[in-house]
C-alpha cells in the first residue's frame, strides 16, 4: 500500500547509519562495559521487593459480546502500552502481547503482574495492529501470528514490517511507513511520526528496523500513541503539525536516568504531553512488566501528581475497563490499596 507525506512537516527523516542502522538526532547515552555490569548485578541481585506488585492486579474480564456492542470511540487498557480501541465501528490493537513473559525465552524474563483481559482466542476480528517498535514488550510474535491468520493487517515503521513477512505473514497484509509517513485504514488515518528510541531483537541486530510513535485520526477525534521513547523536541513538532490531541497514550514506566534518553521520566511525559496540545493524558507502558528499579506503583502515583498540579486531565482506567474517548473520566487510583508504605507514597499522597 502506499504512503502519503502530510502537509507541512516540522521535523526531518530518520537518520541511518553507514551500515544501515537507524540512529536517533538526539544522541543515545551508552553506558560503559563497568556499568552496564554492574547494572546487570542490580538487576539480578539487588532489586527492590516493591518492582513487583505482592498481590494480584484487580483487572476488568473483557468478552467477545461486550466488544461487539461496545459503542464507538472506546479504550481498553489491556496491559503494558497494548490498547484495544473501538474506533469507526471496527477494532483495532497497538503493540499486542499476551505471552507470559515479555522475552525470546518463555522460561526466563520479565513475567506478567496480571493476564490479559481477554484472551487472543477470543478477540472479535481485529481491523488492523499498530506497531511502534519491535521490541519484546511490544512485538509478541505468538500474537501477531495469529492475528494475521484472522485477516488482520499490520502498520508498522520501516524494517518491522520485512520482520513480519519474514515469519510468514502474507506482503499485502503488512504497511510499512517512515516518520511523517500516513496511510489510510477504513476509516482512520494513520500517520507514523518520530520517537526517540532504538531496536532490536537479538545480539546483532540492533537499530537494522526503525521505532516511531503514531497519530490517529478518526471521524471524531485525534489520538497520539506514543510507544516507547526519550523525551526530544519531536513532541513539539508533532503538536505544531497537527495542532491537538483528544487524548495521548503516553509512556510512563521503566525509566532510570542510566537510560533517560530512550525512556521518558514521568515529569517528561507530562512536558511531552502538553507539547503535543493534548486535552486528556492515559499512562501506558507500566502495571503489568518489571522493566526497572523503581516501584511498581511510582508511575501511577508521580504522573498524577505532576497532573494535577499542572492541571492537565489524566485517566487511569483499570486493566480491562472502558473508557470513552468522548467522555473520559479519571478513574479510581486501583492501585493503592495495593502499594507497601514507601516515602513515594507518602510524597504522593500528599500532593494529590
Amino acid at each position: 500500500m502506499s504512503a502519503e507525506q502530510p502537509g507541512a512537516i516540522n521535523a526531518q527523516s530518520p537518520l541511518k547509519d553507514s551500515d544501515g542502522r537507524y540512529r536517533n538526532r538526539q544522541p543515545r547515552r551508552s553506558l560503559s562495559l563497568g556499568k552496564r555490569l554492574s547494572l546487570l548485578w542490580e538487576v539480578l541481585f539487588n532489586k527492590p521487593a516493591s518492582t513487583v506488585p505482592a498481590s494480584p492486579i484487580p483487572v476488568v474480564p473483557v468478552s467477545r459480546s461486550e466488544l461487539l456492542e461496545a459503542p464507538d470511540h472506546s479504550v481498553y487498557r489491556l496491559g503494558h502500552s497494548s490498547l484495544l480501541l473501538k474506533l469507526d465501528g471496527e477494532l483495532y490493537l497497538t503493540d499486542p502481547v499476551f505471552v507470559k513473559r515479555a522475552s525470546p525465552f518463555s522460561w526466563l524474563g520479565p513475567k506478567r503482574f496480571h493476564a490479559p483481559p481477554i484472551g487472543l482466542t477470543s478477540l472479535p476480528p481485529i481491523r488492523a495492529v499498530i506497531l511502534s517498535h519491535d521490541h519484546y514488550d511490544h512485538l509478541d510474535k505468538q500474537s501477531v501470528l495469529y492475528l494475521a491468520r484472522t485477516g488482520t493487517r499490520f502498520y508498522a515503521p520501516l524494517g518491522v514490517g520485512d520482520r513480519l513477512m519474514a515469519w510468514g505473514i502474507a506482503p499485502e497484509q503488512v504497511v510499512q511507513l517512515s516518520w511523517w509517513q500516513s496511510s489510510q485504514c477504513g476509516a482512520l488515518r494513520l500517520t507514523a511520526t518520530p520517537a526517540q528510541h532504538f531496536s532490536g531483537r537479538g545480539l546483532r541486530d540492533g537499530n537494522q528496523t526503525l521505532w516511531c510513535s503514531w497519530v490517529i485520526e478518526s471521524s471524531a477525534q485525534r489520538l497520539f500513541f506514543s510507544g516507547d521513547g526519550g523525551y526530544f523536541d519531536g513532541f513539539a513538532a508533532i503538536g505544531q503539525q497537527f495542532g491537538s490531541f483528544d487524548m495521548a497514550f503516553m509512556e510512563t514506566g521503566a525509566y532510570d536516568p542510566r537510560w533517560s534518553s530512550v525512556h521518558m521520566h514521568p515529569e517528561q511525559t507530562l512536558q511531552a504531553t502538553r507539547d503535543l496540545n493534548a486535552r486528556w493524558l492515559l499512562p501506558i507502558h507500566n502495571g503489568t512488566f518489571d522493566l526497572a528499579m523503581h516501584s511498581w506503583f511510582d508511575p501511577f502515583e508521580q504522573i498524577c501528581a505532576l497532573a494535577h498540579a499542572a492541571r492537565v486531565p489524566v485517566c487511569t482506567p483499570k486493566m480491562g475497563e472502558r473508557i470513552s474517548l468522548l467522555t473520559p473520566s479519571r478513574g479510581d487510583p486501583w492501585w493503592r490499596p495495593l502499594m507497601a508504605t514507601s516515602p513515594a507514597q507518602e510524597r504522593c499522597q500528599s500532593a494529590g
